[in-house]
């Protein structure tokens, strides 16, 4: 038999391992950055995630569940899901409600199914006004503070930011479908401090100074101490 030339298993090698990782960043583990403001302090601009593919399963089929280590989104995932008013941007939240649930904000306090929520060890507000419930408010004031009450539809789940002030999330644009959701965040494998793209493309131009000014920074504006931290 005749031998395999050298360049031949070279190639088959990077492309098995390309499959391999073409098939783990679709199914298993993706990788996602943040780009605002609105999951602080649980999550910083410049923190580069991991995300768990895999632990909510292709569907709700028991049987799946009992075989296979998967299991449904629960109140207090941070989990990464499609942007219901752009489907091609990703977007991460935390998950306060689930299917059937009924959400209510009064004056920045989360209540679900009438009970008050304690999240203070999670949820910051920068802001101290607090707006009126009232219909000469904007929109955007009004619900941030009171909100609801609501009731989540099937298949649906309602996501906030940790950064409540400052988070465009569910009490804006509604419930998140289940089917939009991609994975649970459940690692910080780098945080950069420096300038973070806001996924918007500019044009290659942009995008070399971006990476080179990354490159230039590596060192000095890497949040070390975040490294391999797991979130919850």
């Amino acid at each position: 038999m005749a031998k395999r030339s050298t360049f031949r298993e070279y190639l088959e090698a990077l492309i098995i391992a390309g499959i391999f990782l073409g098939f783990t960043n679709t199914f298993v583990v993706k990788t996602f950055f943040i780009p605002s403001a609105s999951m602080e302090e649980t999550l910083l601009v410049g923190d580069h995630l991991f995300v768990n593919r895999f632990i909510f399963g292709p569907s709700s089929s028991s049987v799946e569940e009992t075989l296979l280590p998967l299991r449904r989104v629960e109140r207090g995932d941070i989990v990464i899901f499609r942007s219901p008013e752009r489907p091609r941007v990703d977007m991460v939240k935390r998950c306060v409600g689930l299917p059937g649930d009924v959400i209510e904000v009064v004056e920045k306090d989360l209540y679900v199914n009438g009970n008050k929520v304690d999240d203070a060890t999670y949820t910051w507000h920068r802001d101290s006004r607090v707006f009126p419930n009232r219909s000469s408010v904007p929109d955007q004031a009004r619900l941030r503070d009171n909100f609801g009450p609501y009731t989540v539809p099937d298949d649906h789940y309602f996501c906030l930011g940790d950064n409540r002030d400052q988070s465009y999330d569910s009490r804006f644009w509604g419930p998140v479908p289940a089917h939009y959701v991609k994975g649970r965040a459940f690692m910080i494998y780098w945080s950069f401090a420096g300038e973070t793209s806001d996924g918007v493309w500019r044009g290659w131009g942009h995008k070399l100074r971006h990476l080179g000014n990354t490159a230039i920074g590596f060192f000095q504006q890497s949040r070390w101490g975040r490294t391999f931290h797991v979130i919850h």
